[in-house]
């Protein structure tokens, strides 16, 4: 090593980290502040503009252009007030990153000033240049026109004085360069057809919508440490070296106490991501040495997909103000555990029921079981392409290594439902499946309320039923949530 590198080194290590000032309020009066959330439509939206912006969210109606335009003016002046000075459209394009171009409120007016202007168009659409952008083959290098259009379903937000406006990318032809427009046909088609069976067992469900909740893993190392390390530097993991000293036989990292350091960044993560309104609420150790986990509440799936990727931002933006380096690739350290990101994935309605929640009582177990035995059978047809969505370079080394899952897809569903699925195919075998209204006149035993944990974990399940949902642990650290979320359904 280098006598620079060493210095660097020492440098780094003993460096003097003051923690950062916290506000004295509690969360709940941060949380969200940097988005353009109800409360603050609310606030900056006249009624008509409002109201309208409700109905596209809630039954993807169609906003017209003259409405555009009140809700611009609205945004503008909120962002404005926060101390935005540009706005953005962030998009998720195939190179797994997020993308943005800025462009100022102001334009100059006679006499040399100028005045900050926003549009309803501007707020709709932008055209950034498509062609240096993956697109899977479909395009080539020269058709270079691309459309940025706003998604009203996810807030906007403002980071670095930027107001940030979530849209999905498409080619000049229509063809989806993003993660985000198919993750948006995709949740069109389940409340489509998830709806009509919903409503056969309770007339009032007007939509169905996926929820999601990542659980992001991760590795931390000192700047310097990783800078002494190209092959680290250069492919995210380490390729050469000696095996570690101290990996993992014990498991005591654990749960174990947070590191002061670790803990300090950690505290300021979830500081930025809440006034971002991240319902980030976990975190801890990881099994392998310096590796951590953090995870939210779930949310509505496209806005939790959006989240996961402002969330990925913010850890490498933080890190570097306290001397470390995010490591999102799945293995990064040979021998040792790897970084998966679980999703938690279950399918809710507008009238608040989870429709993979089993009931109390035979109408709730039926209707269960009727969206049970559909993904089952989803998984079943499709899981090449569930394996397909999970692939990277990253990933594959992770699969099949300690806890992580195979990398042959297969559905745990645990001893009490399959003993009840089972018992149902007998009873079909026999032609002994008879229905009256929801009674099922079968000869097997009600199925009771199943709670959370009414069954062993499988930690090794690429999809598993955890009691309400499933959680698809197959899916890799560095993963965009969108790829894994649509091909679902």
């Amino acid at each position: 090593m280098s006598n620079y590198r060493f210095k660097a080194l020492e440098v780094t290590l003993t460096r003097q980290r003051k923690p950062m000032d916290f506000p004295a309020d509690k969360v709940s009066n941060y949380f969200g502040e940097l988005t353009f959330n109800r409360s603050a439509m609310q606030e900056f939206l006249t009624r008509e503009a409002y109201q309208k912006l409700i109905d596209v969210i809630e039954k993807s109606e169609i906003i017209d252009r003259k409405i555009a335009d009140q809700i611009a003016a609205g945004i503008k002046s909120w962002a404005i007030s926060k101390g935005a000075t540009h706005y953005t459209h962030w998009f998720h394009p195939l190179t797994g990153a997020t993308a943005e171009k800025h462009d100022a409120f102001i334009i100059p007016v006679e006499g040399g000033k100028a005045i900050e202007n926003f549009q309803g168009g501007e707020l709709i659409q932008q055209e950034p240049d498509a062609s240096s952008f993956p697109s899977g083959g479909i395009r080539n290098t020269f058709e270079a026109r691309g459309y940025t259009a706003w998604d009203p379903t996810s807030y906007a937000f403002i980071m670095e004085r930027t107001l940030c406006i979530p849209t999905i990318f498409v080619s000049y032809t229509g063809e989806a360069l993003d993660y985000k427009t198919p993750l948006l046909k995709s949740l069109s088609s389940l409340d489509k057809h998830a709806t009509a069976v919903a409503k056969l067992f309770d007339r009032n469900v007007n939509k169905v919508y996926a929820t999601l909740g990542w659980e992001q893993e991760y590795f931390l190392v000192d700047s310097a440490l990783y800078k002494a390390r190209p092959d680290l530097a250069l492919t995210g993991r380490t390729i050469f070296g000696h095996s570690s000293a101290k990996d993992q036989q014990l498991s005591d990292h654990y749960f174990g106490t947070i590191h002061e350091r670790v803990l300090t960044y950690m505290a300021e993560l979830e500081y930025e991501a809440h006034r971002l309104g991240i319902p980030v609420k976990t975190r801890h150790n990881e099994v392998a040495p310096n590796q951590f986990e953090l995870a939210p509440v779930y949310e509505e799936a496209n806005l939790s997909v959006d989240h996961n990727q402002l969330t990925m931002h913010l850890m490498e933006k933080i890190a570097r103000k306290h001397d470390f380096q995010v490591l999102l690739h799945e293995k990064p350290f040979k021998g040792v555990n790897g970084s998966g990101k679980h999703n938690n994935w279950s399918i809710a309605t507008d009238t608040g029921v989870n429709l993979l929640s089993p009931g109390k009582n035979t109408a709730s177990n039926f209707r269960f079981l009727a969206f049970m035995v559909n993904i089952l059978k989803a998984v079943d047809r499709y899981s090449d392409v569930l394996r397909a969505h999970i692939a990277s370079a990253g990933n594959d080394h992770r699969l099949g290594a300690h806890e992580a899952p195979p990398a042959i897809i297969s559905v745990f569903v645990g001893s009490q439902l399959t003993a009840t699925f089972d018992e149902i195919e007998k009873q079909t075998k026999k032609g002994k499946m008879e229905t009256n209204g929801f009674n099922l006149n079968i000869n097997i035993p009600k199925i009771p309320e199943i709670l959370l944990d009414n069954t062993d974990r499988n930690r090794t399940s690429p999809f598993a039923f955890t009691g309400n949902k499933f959680e698809f642990r197959a899916v890799g650290s560095s993963a965009n949530c969108a790829s894994q979320s649509n091909d679902r359904t």
